[in-house]
């Protein structure tokens, strides 16, 4: 029988589903609303996409509808960082005290796992921006991604070659205490990467080709494993933005006790 991770035991089983989990994290760069048809060839089950605007308030019916059931937050309502969920997912918003930080939404799915979807920002302050922002909330809320099957997904603005403009919250900092709590980039594990000598990236500044970074990230938990990991090609979204989406297709890992 199945039983709660926190009973497991040596003696206990690990095995797989058969059903796969689509993850898609997308900086849209704005007007979602004009831009969501691109996303439903990706066939997500969860989307965290940032610089999107409210569907509630966009005035746009078709976005809204496209929607479903979804979350968002932001301070101004054309700008902010919305999960949408497809295929019968739940969603709640847990109610965590974020300290001014902007785009963190923390939900739960079906009751169950813990995601937080991100985008870490700019700010007029070095030391709480980009990755300053994610070291800054896993210093108050790391018990949220305690669980096995926790997420950290979005856009983190950040990289490993950065390293020496953020000390003592770099990312490399982050990735160690994510590691701590058993999470792991999808991307780098199922490419056998190195954080800073990625080979397929997901942004591109200025929309230019030559000018590519890798800033985009889906960290899981240990009780997922990643089947499949793409990111979008430059031909096909460069003119939507100056990010590209990742994909990851994932299973849950179940726990089974010993006859």
């Amino acid at each position: 029988m199945l039983v709660p991770d926190t009973q497991l035991t040596g003696q206990d089983k690990v095995d797989m589903t058969n059903d796969e989990l689509c993850i898609v994290s997308w900086n849209c760069a704005g007007g979602l609303r004009n831009k969501w048809h691109t996303l439903d060839e990706l066939e997500a089950d969860l989307l965290v996409i940032q610089e999107c605007e409210d569907p509630a308030l966009a005035g746009d019916p078709s976005y809204l509808e496209w929607a479903g059931h979804y979350i968002w937050t932001g301070p101004p309502k054309n700008k902010g960082i919305g999960v949408f969920a497809r295929n019968g997912l739940q969603l709640e918003q847990e109610l965590l005290e974020l300290g001014g930080l902007q785009f963190f939404l923390p939900c739960r799915v079906n009751g169950d796992w813990p995601l937080l979807a991100t985008w870490t920002a700019g700010t007029e302050t070095k030391a709480s921006q980009y990755i300053g922002q994610l070291w800054q909330f896993l210093q108050g809320h790391k018990e949220f991604l305690n669980h096995p099957r926790a997420m950290v997904v979005g856009d983190l603005n950040s990289n490993t070659i950065w390293d020496k403009h953020y000390r003592g919250r770099s990312h490399s900092d982050v990735v160690q205490v994510l590691s701590g709590e058993g999470l792991e980039s999808a991307y780098h594990r199922h490419f056998d990467e190195a954080q800073g000598e990625e080979t397929r990236h997901t942004f591109f500044l200025h929309r230019n080709s030559a000018k590519k970074y890798h800033i985009d990230y889906a960290f899981l938990g240990s009780l997922w494993i990643e089947q499949h990991v793409e990111i979008g090609t430059v031909d096909k979204w460069l003119e939507f933005s100056d990010h590209m989406p990742i994909s990851v297709v994932t299973r849950r890992v179940v726990t089974k006790a010993n006859d």
